[in-house]
């Protein structure tokens, strides 16, 4: 992909992101899905994360709004309201490794799902601490690991980040929270495309 296929391609994501803002529904919770990527991506950037996994916490969620419309919905059972699209961790890491973002990245936006039932079978006291929109997804998603299953996830590479980008995730639904503009990710995302950051800690 070359220079300008790259920001034009960041423009386009960075556009579809802007689309959710207000008035833009973040599913189940009090905020606009724009704010809620911006939040996490804030957390990520708080914790003093490297630039790779602020803007996986930044993307972290594509795959709920990608004009995809062969995926399904979670819906709540009792409600009948959807909670989210179906395979969307999936959908979002398969996008973003066709547009050429780095393996890690688009890793730890395909596990964070999986880092939610991780975190469910081995933190005492997490699973209450899910919104209830969470935790009707969880249900739908298969549930806690069991113990292979939490054996396995362990051994994947960064899944300590996994578990981080899961850990802003779940913060990131904070009602009048200010953080810093989608546009303030932009030079750090083509940065990240490009390839040509080597990660380092901000503080």
């Amino acid at each position: 992909m070359t220079s300008s296929h790259q920001e034009k391609h960041v423009d386009a994501l960075f556009a579809l992101l802007e689309g959710q803002g207000s008035g833009s529904d973040y599913i189940g919770e009090s905020i606009s899905q724009l704010e809620h990527f911006l939040q996490a991506a804030h957390f990520a950037k708080e914790d003093g994360a490297d630039e790779e996994t602020i803007v996986a916490a930044l993307f972290h969620d594509v795959g709920q709004i990608l004009p995809e419309s062969t995926a399904g919905r979670l819906l709540d059972p009792e409600s009948g309201k959807s909670v989210g699209r179906q395979g969307h961790d999936a959908i979002g890491e398969a996008y973003l490794r066709k547009e050429g973002w780095p393996d890690r990245l688009c890793s730890l936006v395909g596990a964070h799902v999986e880092a939610k039932r991780y975190l469910t079978a081995c933190e005492p006291g997490y699973l209450a601490g899910l919104s209830s929109a969470s935790q009707t997804s969880l249900r739908l998603q298969g549930g806690p690991f069991t113990r292979q299953e939490v054996q396995a996830f362990q051994s994947t590479d960064s899944w300590r980040e996994k578990v981080s980008l899961r850990l802003y995730d779940d913060r990131a639904k904070v009602v009048g929270l200010q953080t810093e503009p989608l546009e303030a990710y932009r030079d750090m995302a083509l940065r990240v495309l490009r390839h040509n950051c080597i990660p380092e800690r901000i503080y």
